[in-house]
């Protein structure tokens, strides 16, 4: 329970402070408004940062079902412990959204486009093409699980530290490659709050745009079966 518990708690703070940054940015009337690209994606390295370091002790801090598929893959998990650790990093995620809504909820009200309202909680394609945004989603999230790998292994692992390069990982990812999709790279990053968003109510509020929703998802756990693939390759 203890390790379940940390992916929860873990998830939810990457979700606070990561759908938080972009919340500031882009609702209206916020003390950041259209402070830009540069503070989310260094908004949500930290986020990262924050919710690693926090779960690391108890659950060595996956918060992506994508990091615990690839673990599992490369048989560094147990593949029973797989179910539970994904379920708890999505409850984690929707309940960190919900408290960003409660947090931003007058400049909730006062956004009245709803693209921007869902871009809060979930991401979305720059340009709409199915191949070319799961081909996005799968490089960004093969880039982040090879760096995780490479950073946890026996010889390069910092500890509880750990949690400061893989958020300059994130970084990154976000800077270089976070232009087509939005870089979800974590598939309960954007199925929580997705879900979310679904739920919880809003004045302008449009269309969660399921028909996307598969993409987040789907894409990373490629990218991370690939990436496994890779350093076995290279072992």
């Amino acid at each position: 329970m203890t390790a379940l518990l940390g992916e929860f708690i873990g998830t939810a703070m990457l979700i606070v402070l990561g759908n938080g940054v972009v919340a500031n940015v882009i609702l209206n009337k916020t003390k950041g408004h259209n402070s830009g690209w540069i503070v989310i994606t260094l908004g949500w390295a930290m986020a990262v940062f924050v919710g690693v370091y926090i779960a690391a002790p108890f659950s060595g801090a996956h918060l992506n079902p994508a990091v615990t598929i690839a673990l599992a893959t490369a048989e560094k998990f147990p593949w029973q412990d797989v179910p539970m650790y994904i379920g708890m990093q999505i409850a984690g995620a929707f309940t960190g959204a919900v408290l960003v809504w409660a947090m931003y909820k007058k400049h909730f009200d006062e956004t009245t486009d709803a693209g921007t309202i869902l871009a809060v909680y979930a991401t979305g394609p720059a340009i709409r093409n199915t191949f070319s945004n799961l081909l996005s989603e799968i490089i960004g999230s093969f880039v982040l699980i090879l760096g995780v790998l490479y950073i946890v292994s026996p010889q390069n692992s910092l500890g509880a530290l750990d949690a400061l390069p893989v958020a300059l990982l994130v970084l990154a990812i976000g800077l270089s490659l976070g232009g087509t999709t939005g870089y979800a790279i974590n598939p309960a990053r954007d199925l929580g709050p997705r879900i979310a968003h679904a739920i919880l109510p809003a004045k302008y509020k449009g269309s969660s745009d399921w028909a996307y929703a598969w993409i987040p998802v789907i894409g990373p756990v490629i990218g991370a079966v690939l990436a496994v693939l890779v350093m076995k390759g290279l072992a």
